[in-house]
């Protein structure tokens, strides 16, 4: 018998409770005017990427967050291909991610014909980790007039994506600063971090352009949907042009004046995330409220480390977390057997980007610390309702 297995299950239940059925890992929670807003659009025939729900939602994302602007899209992996596009990368760039998050991140560069380049994780905040990326960009890094390149692939390192692991935001002023000595911009991954603060501005902000996610398990759910965040407002006229098939406004004539993309939100999908916008205050107090309780039942226990949002940043703790002590790396598929045959999912955090096949060739810093992290991070089921309204 493992015994840390069974005490994180018996702590896991002294939270949640004994329902019988199974306690998912993130459910979506609809308590507010979704049904309305969505025969709404029914009823109206308003069904499609044009509709009053669009705008709204757009203007109500750009309220919540403080961007100038925000461009919805049909889900996190576009909005992410459209913003790289949108900073500069072309075909045969490299482009700095992390190696330890979900796949997207990576798949988004691919999609553009270029290269992720991996970069390691710190302990705690889970994300990209600045120090180690200033020292790998100093041995591979070279300048050539005003462009950067990675002397060893001759490929030129074209921009730096830091993504916010479960909501947690990365040390953003440390890789922003390191970034900038090479003239790379930041194109922040906050798919899961909406509601998620860094030095009291919104993730997403930070950077040249950021991009959101709304996952049927994220905070806040339009189905299938993302959404670009600008602060440039010429910046993203040219994402909504892109995202639209790059039409020209005409009554009836089809004028296309790029090679663009058919990325535009349905009216239905926004909708549903108009309502769910609306009830996204009670959503972060619920997962927060969660959170706390987590972190009170797995104090003193030396085996474990309940992660907490990083100092200067407020989480909206997407996915709450568990760290394995690194003498209990090899107990990680015991936890996840024992925690799940007990009627609670958990899961692990993703395999390293730079172990799958597709991206076995690509250039990499070290990753040490992001290979123990995979090894160690249990994810606890984290949706607002398993949290009683206040």
């Amino acid at each position: 018998m493992n015994t840390i297995a069974h005490e994180v299950a018996r702590r896991l239940r002294k939270v949640l409770g004994t329902a019988p059925d199974k306690i998912p890992l993130h459910e979506p929670l609809f308590l507010g005017r979704e049904k309305e807003y969505l025969c709404e659009c029914v009823d109206t025939g308003w069904v499609s990427s044009a509709g009053k729900f669009v705008d709204r939602f757009e203007a109500g994302l750009a309220g919540f967050t403080g961007a100038r602007r925000a461009v919805a899209v049909v889900n996190g992996t576009c909005a992410l291909h459209l913003a790289l596009r949108l900073a500069g990368v072309q075909p045969g760039d490299e482009v700095l991610v992390p190696a330890l998050t979900f796949v997207a991140t990576a798949n988004a560069v691919a999609h553009l014909n270029a290269v992720p380049h991996f970069v390691d994780s710190e302990q705690l905040t889970l994300g990209m980790d600045p120090e180690k990326l200033a020292g790998h960009l100093g041995a591979v890094a070279e300048m050539r007039g005003l462009h950067c390149f990675n002397r060893q692939t001759g490929r030129r390192l074209a921009a730096v994506v830091p993504t916010h692991i479960f909501g947690h935001p990365a040390r953003l002023s440390e890789l922003l600063e390191v970034a900038g000595r090479y003239g790379l911009p930041v194109v922040e991954d906050a798919a899961e971090s909406l509601g998620s603060f860094y030095k009291g501005v919104h993730t997403g902000l930070w950077g040249s352009i950021g991009v959101l996610s709304f996952n049927g398990n994220k905070t806040v759910t339009t189905g299938g949907g993302g959404a670009i965040l600008c602060q440039d407002e010429q910046l993203a006229d040219l994402a909504k042009h892109l995202s639209t098939t790059a039409k020209k406004p005409h009554r009836w004539a089809f004028e296309h004046d790029q090679v663009a993309f058919n990325y535009r939100m349905p009216n239905l999908n926004a909708a549903l995330g108009c309502a769910q916008l609306e009830q996204l205050p009670r959503f972060l107090e619920r997962k927060r409220a969660l959170a706390a309780a987590y972190a009170e039942a797995f104090a003193g226990l030396d085996e474990v480390r309940f992660v907490l949002e990083p100092p200067g940043a407020r989480s909206n703790y997407w996915l709450c977390a568990l760290a394995l002590s690194p003498a209990l790396e090899n107990s990680l598929a015991d936890v996840l057997e024992t925690t799940n045959a007990a009627g609670l999912m958990t899961r692990p955090a993703w395999n390293l980007l730079s172990t799958l096949p597709m991206y076995a060739h690509c250039p990499r810093a070290g990753l040490g610390t992001a290979a123990g992290l995979a090894r160690r991070l249990v994810n606890l089921p984290s949706g607002p309702a398993l949290v009683p309204a206040a």
